[in-house]
């Protein structure tokens, strides 16, 4: 990921609605949540939250699918891997943050030290 690929997704989560919406489904896991479901446990009208999950959905950071008359939504967990990946990466070298995999769990783990003297 670069600047230019990084920049949309950081405005599409620079929005209220957008960045709680994200953090409800990054709980909910890869088995996402149904649209009214997400609409509810953030009080956001259903026409309101289907636009702002649109958005959040043309930017690549959740994806959706249907089951029987539902939309189901979920984060696009590798993408935020991705951005968080992006954002710590300069700092790496200063022994700040790291970004290993654990080939065992098979998944990305970010290290962030703490910065006591």
């Amino acid at each position: 990921m670069d600047t230019r690929d990084a920049v949309p997704l950081f405005d599409t989560l620079a929005q209220e609605t957008r960045l709680r919406a994200f953090r409800l489904l990054v709980k909910a896991g890869p088995e996402g949540l149904p649209a009214g479901a997400i609409s509810d446990a953030l009080g956001i009208p259903h026409n309101t939250m289907s636009f702002h999950l649109g958005h959040l959905a043309r930017a690549g950071i959740v994806a959706s699918r249907k089951e029987g008359r539902s939309v189901i939504y979920s984060a696009s967990f590798e993408l935020v891997r991705d951005l968080i990946a992006f954002m710590v990466e300069d700092c790496c070298s200063a022994g700040v943050a790291t970004v290993r995999t654990d080939k065992r769990k098979g998944c990305s783990v970010i290290e962030l030290s703490d910065f006591c003297c």
